[in-house]
């Protein structure tokens, strides 16, 4: 039974049991998601979900990220959700194709103050959702992805569902009805990308796997096999019900320690061309008003992704190999949020240079890897760049993110409220209540 043993899995983790490098992962997944929601709970996106469905519900029961307002806690965790994906900047995983914290975190806040949880339960509740939404991405293999739904939205309900029913501390009957519900509230299509759309499918899993968990507190059912029945999520999601022994190449290994975070505001299978291509620029002094033609070489299910050919908004240039690597070619700044806006996509040099780039596909190449070939001043120069390898060593990571959160948070808290944010959020763990950290997400 694929169900029971997915849950299985991640049910009986424990803080003790935890090896630091996945307590370590999960605290700078906690704080990388934190930096990306504040940026992002200004976008038009969020404002409308504010105007639309905070203010006229009224609740104070729950935080907003980067916000006055407050919110029922599924409201808190759908808006707060959205907030983290909207700029595209949070972190992504290879097993889950999808981002795993975007789903997960919101949930877990919109819960953990009013659960009156601790650091450590709250800590090892996050390493289970994502631990398990990892593994079910990876068990539905690329085919879910690849006919076109969105895994943030999809297999992150689940990941939301198993993170808060940790939380509440299920029985295995609470977390089979959890996952139960989630099965029918999982959704999420590729056709969104580009759009407000996208970026509401993580905010849906957030609050819908909230809603699943508690749900399931209170005895609501559902299918105890979702994933393995007929017409159940694998068959209608993935084609085909995968083998539970699968599972068994992940025993004793820790998903979450994979997790790779983005330094470029831009879908993360556009990363490798921005460094292939950054780093031409770099190491040859390429002058971009002299480049004639590029050859940006990528796997074929990047055409499904992030092919907008002639992006419009900025939100459509985060989609767009050709926009992605024009700029990164001449130079802009890549990992700011605001280089990705209207006004850049029809900045005359830009729309030049992107129409001068082509995309092609080898289906040799990762989806994480890329080759860009260009001609300048005759001449002809090419590189590779592969972004899906994790960081080989977390304490050299956290002052990188600690250095893109505080660009992101001091922007809309101030460096000094961004500074002991920051700091509490990377010793999660010590905190006897998440009132503590709670207390500091609002504007």
């Amino acid at each position: 039974m694929i169900t029971r043993a997915l849950i299985d899995s991640v049910r009986k983790l424990r803080y003790d049991v935890l090896p630091e490098e996945a307590r370590e992962a999960g605290r700078q997944c906690l704080l990388d998601f934190l930096g990306c929601a504040l940026a992002g709970a200004a976008e038009p996106s969020v404002e409308i979900l504010v105007a639309t469905v905070v203010r006229s519900e009224g609740s104070r029961e729950a935080a907003l990220i980067g916000r006055r307002e407050r919110a029922s806690r599924l409201t808190a965790a759908l808006v707060n959700g959205t907030a983290g994906h909207a700029l595209d900047f949070d972190d992504t995983h290879t097993a889950m194709n999808g981002h795993p914290s975007v789903p997960v975190l919101p949930a877990l806040l919109a819960l953990a103050d009013t659960e009156d949880a601790d650091g450590r339960r709250f800590l090892t509740a996050l390493v289970a959702g994502i631990e398990l939404e990892c593994r079910l991405g990876a068990l539905l293999g690329g085919r879910h992805y690849e006919i076109g739904f969105h895994s943030t939205g999809t297999v992150g309900t689940f990941g939301a569902a198993a993170a808060c029913a940790h939380l509440l501390g299920l029985d295995e009957a609470g977390w089979l009805r959890a996952i139960g519900i989630a099965g029918s509230e999982a959704a999420g299509l590729k056709a969104a990308f580009g759009t407000m759309a996208k970026p509401l499918h993580a905010g849906r899993a957030a609050s819908a796997g909230a809603l699943a968990a508690l749900l399931a507190r209170g005895g609501f059912t559902a299918a105890p096999d979702v994933l393995e029945t007929r017409q159940g999520f694998a068959a209608t999601h993935a084609g085909a019900t995968p083998d539970p022994s699968a599972l068994d190449k992940f025993a004793g290994r820790f998903l979450i320690r994979a997790t790779l975070f983005k330094y470029h505001a831009s879908c993360y299978l556009t990363h490798a061309a921005i460094e292939a291509a950054r780093q031409l620029r770099a190491e040859h002094a390429i002058d971009p008003h002299a480049i004639e033609s590029v050859v940006v070489t990528v796997a074929p299910s990047l055409l499904g992704v992030c092919n907008i050919a002639e992006p419009r908004t900025g939100l459509e240039g985060k989609f767009s190999l050709r926009a992605t690597t024009a700029l990164a070619l001449l130079g802009e700044d890549t990992g700011a949020v605001a280089t990705y806006s209207d006004a850049k996509m029809a900045d005359a040099p830009v729309v030049r240079l992107r129409d001068r780039v082509r995309v092609e596909v080898d289906r040799g190449l990762s989806a994480t890897r890329a080759r860009v070939a260009l001609v300048a001043s005759a001449r002809r120069f090419e590189n590779e760049a592969d972004t899906g390898v994790p960081a080989a060593d977390l304490a050299a990571q956290r002052p990188r993110l600690r250095a893109k959160f505080d660009t992101l948070a001091g922007a809309v808290l101030g460096s000094r409220p961004a500074g002991e944010l920051a700091e509490t959020a990377l010793s999660v763990d010590r905190l006897s209540s998440l009132g503590d950290l709670v207390r500091r997400l609002g504007a």
